[in-house]
């Protein structure tokens, strides 16, 4: 696919580390290339001109200019790329502000990847039908109507995001691993890490091997059946 075919994205977060998350999801998804990143809004205003984005994947709550005043000012710039706000913000007034400044999207942190997926194809689906003169009330209502997939529900105590991070790093892994193994690289405490690969055990994602030696508890180790759906679509 050539660069010019790509939609073209600026990610603004000021949080490193869901920067990275936020790359890495957009990475999997076929037909969108990451053209730059911002950690607040002035910059994100900055890069624009230069960038010509299609599309900003745009956090609200930011040092020196917050994404809601940002999305104001794109809405009265030229070019004036799409926004999707990604954000921890849950009250209902900060999502009428967004949706009132033309906010294609709103999705609520923390969130799974097959929910910024979703809305990213469906912005696809938008941009295709922008392109045409007329538009019939069938397609319409399929793009402003088609039902959001259902998250998936969770155990109390498990969040989406640290449950996406352990999927996404045993989809990489070729060996089994153990607990400890799997708390150090994602960075949580181990009995953590043991509640989020149990629960794989349990949705059949990920198959338990119980190592026996000659003294001391049985080691329980973890490998991925079918991480891999969650890492590559």
């Amino acid at each position: 696919m050539a660069s010019q075919d790509f939609i073209r994205i600026l990610l603004v977060e000021d949080d490193p580390m869901v920067l990275e998350i936020n790359r890495s999801m957009v990475q999997k998804i076929p037909g969108f290339l990451i053209t730059g990143t911002a950690n607040n809004g002035v910059k994100a205003l900055q890069l624009i001109p230069s960038l010509k984005p299609d599309l900003l994947l745009l956090d609200i709550f930011m040092p020196e200019q917050d994404g809601l005043k940002t999305l104001k000012k794109i809405r009265q710039g030229n070019p004036s790329p799409d926004v999707i706000l990604i954000t921890a913000a849950e009250e209902s007034r900060f999502i009428h502000e967004a949706l009132q400044n033309g906010a294609f999207d709103y999705i609520i942190k923390p969130f799974t990847y097959e929910r910024l997926k979703q809305a990213l194809l469906k912005y696809r689906e938008y941009r295709k039908l922008r392109s045409h003169k007329k538009v019939s009330q069938e397609e319409l209502d399929r793009l402003l109507f088609s039902s959001v997939k259902k998250e998936e529900e969770l155990p109390k105590g498990l969040t989406p995001l640290t449950l996406y991070q352990i999927r996404s790093f045993l989809a990489q892994q070729r060996k089994s691993l153990s607990a400890e193994e799997v708390a150090q690289a994602i960075g949580i405490a181990r009995v953590t890490a043991r509640r989020y690969l149990d629960y794989l055990v349990q949705q059949g994602d990920v198959e338990l091997e119980i190592q026996y030696g000659s003294v001391g508890r049985p080691i329980h180790r973890y490998l991925c059946l079918r991480c891999d759906q969650y890492d590559q679509n």
